[in-house]
């Protein structure tokens, strides 16, 4: 199936330039419960192949539909909104549960932990939905993790493609580290006389 070429992508907004696709760090997208490692770096593509799934799709093991989807970018990232197409015949997530900045949780954790936003997902099997963000508190973020807890009834839950859109920084993850800890002062570099008698004064 080629891709396609979709003449009112500018109309609703979802053109290359809103995608985040190559801000996303493929290598390191991970998911927990794949029935195929690595698959999941299959349903990260450009809007214009969203339904083409010949590089193979996601799908969780049999008889367990919940999936979580790790995907870390490679610089900081303010998130739009979101898309997912799922496949046929109950196999679609109906749920989708979203965590920002939570590197290394698992089942356990999404289950028990708030997330930033959860949306009642619809079969998408065309790709032309997109489950809007609450824009502020998707600001920065450096990785994303999307749980699915279930389907619309199938043994196994399959994704074809997730798209995101919204606007890189282009700031690196490891400067703004560095200057957060430049900015932080240090209370050795503002030592009064009372820290001989083992005090601390406060210097403005």
């Amino acid at each position: 199936m080629a891709c396609l070429h979709d003449h009112s992508c500018e109309d609703h907004d979802c053109a290359a330039d809103w995608s985040l696709y190559k801000h996303i760090d493929l290598p390191k997208v991970s998911a927990l419960n794949e029935a195929v490692h690595g698959s999941v770096k299959s349903v990260f593509k450009a809007w214009e192949c969203r339904l083409d799934s010949s590089g193979g799709y996601l799908e969780s093991n049999d008889g367990d539909p919940e999936l979580l989807v790790f995907i870390p970018f490679t610089s900081d990232v303010k998130i739009k909104s979101i898309s997912v197409v799922g496949g046929a015949d109950g196999t679609s997530p109906s749920k989708m549960r979203v965590f920002i900045n939570r590197d290394g949780i698992d089942f356990s954790d999404a289950q028990n932990m708030q997330p930033v936003q959860e949306w009642d997902l619809v079969e998408n099997l065309q790709g032309v939905l997109e489950y809007q963000t609450r824009y502020s508190r998707f600001q920065g973020v450096a990785s994303l993790t999307l749980h699915f807890p279930e389907n619309f009834g199938a043994e196994t839950t399959q994704i074809h493609y997730i798209g995101l859109r919204g606007e890189a920084t282009q700031l690196k993850r490891d400067v703004v580290a560095t200057i957060v800890y430049e900015l932080m002062p240090n209370p050795s570099d503002h030592k009064t006389p009372a820290d001989a008698g083992g005090g601390f004064s406060h210097v403005e």
